[in-house]
């Protein structure tokens, strides 16, 4: 049996890893499960799939918990200190999905096992690159991209064929607005940013898609996943969301990874690796889609791209800036606080006022993350943008 942790088992892609072990219980243990503060959903799932522990992060959800796994015997902790601990559990896999920076330490504790991470959490990469996959080298821990454009490249990039790799390209649904005018989007109200056309995702990153900060954040991730400069990365608007990304060779041929928007074949592939196991997502009916459009995106509409390819270009602390005033952003923009143009407007004036030398260990990224946030969270209260 295949022993696996989930940090984030409560989210959208927790809750799809869940369902995917639930399907074919015989094969796996399941060790440890995490969230920030949805006990219910945290006890009923570790009690369906005989957890050994359940760690809320938000301690003083810890007495809630330990209620509602009474009798089970199934051990509580709470606090952040316990997920890290949990994330280092000894286990064969551990799925890292919790969203935002909250999710670096737990992915770099994971990380100290030296066995299989299937991230999910795209911050990590973006902010601490490096750091990361230079503990993953010490440990000899093997990381398994679980966002679909990444998972797409991984399945088509040849490692002994890295030289001659001629682009790797991202697509990108777009996201609700890619039709819309900047005047059109001045009005966009959360509701209608979070309803994302083809995914099913959390709050945060449907208003990621919406901005088009997510893809941005994913050139950052790509760019530490795989052996290619930043020039080699370009990003294709496909409104279908049926070709999750491409890698293009120098003899002219391009492979592309197809599938049904669907997170359950991504983590699939990740929870199987080396091998392949059976999903319910819908099989492709290529005669019924009938065709597959593309485009470039429009840097002006959506200034985040340009932002994140800046920071990706500048490297040191930029990624991790961008990355912070962005979930500050988001954050005042789901809260009603800040109108939808100014999210990326918010993380532009805080890469502008702030650049501090490169972080070279994970408590410099974080005490970066901590005062770019706070001149963000600044910049919202004073409503400049």
């Amino acid at each position: 049996m295949k022993r696996v942790s989930i940090l984030g088992a409560t989210g959208s892609v927790g809750r799809s890893t869940l369902d995917l072990i639930g399907r074919d219980p015989a094969r796996f243990e399941v060790v440890a499960l995490t969230a920030n503060c949805d006990v219910d959903g945290l006890a009923a799932a570790a009690r369906e799939h005989g957890a050994k522990l359940a760690v809320v992060a938000d301690e003083r959800c810890l007495p809630a918990l330990t209620t509602a796994l009474d009798g089970s015997g199934i051990e509580a902790r709470g606090g952040a200190q316990a997920v890290c601990e949990a994330a280092a559990m000894p286990c064969n896999w551990t799925m890292a999905a919790i969203v935002g920076a909250a999710g670096l330490k737990p992915v770099m504790a994971a990380l100290g096992q030296g066995a299989t991470l299937a991230l999910a959490n795209k911050e990590a990469l973006v902010s601490a690159g490096s750091i990361v996959t230079a503990e993953a080298k010490r440990t000899g821990a093997t990381i398994l991209p679980v966002d679909s454009e990444h998972n797409a490249i991984f399945q088509c990039f040849a490692p002994h064929q890295a030289k001659a790799v001629r682009r790797v390209i991202l697509t990108a649904s777009g996201g609700p607005f890619r039709a819309l005018s900047r005047a059109e989007m001045r009005d966009i109200t959360p509701k209608q940013a979070v309803a994302h056309p083809n995914w099913s995702m959390g709050a945060k990153i449907s208003v990621d898609s919406a901005t088009m900060m997510n893809k941005g954040l994913e050139l950052i991730e790509a760019f530490h996943l795989f052996p290619v400069a930043p020039e080699q990365l370009e990003i294709l608007v496909h409104r279908q969301s049926v070709i999750h990304s491409l890698v293009e060779y120098a003899d002219g041929s391009m492979l592309a990874q197809l599938g049904s928007p669907d997170m359950r074949v991504p983590i699939a592939h990740t929870l199987a690796w080396p091998d392949r196991m059976a999903t319910p997502a819908r099989p492709l009916d290529l005669a019924a889609i009938g065709r597959l459009d593309f485009e470039s995106p429009d840097p002006e509409r959506f200034p985040a791209l340009r932002l994140a390819r800046e920071a990706l270009e500048a490297g040191g602390a930029r990624p991790a800036i961008l990355n912070a005033a962005n979930e500050i952003a988001v954050k005042a923009f789901l809260e009603g606080r800040i109108g939808f143009l100014e999210i990326a407007a918010i993380v532009a004036d805080t890469l502008s006022c702030y650049d501090p030398p490169a972080p070279e260990t994970l408590d410099a990224v974080l005490a970066i993350d901590a005062e770019a946030r706070g001149l963000a969270d600044a910049r919202v209260k004073e409503g400049v943008a």
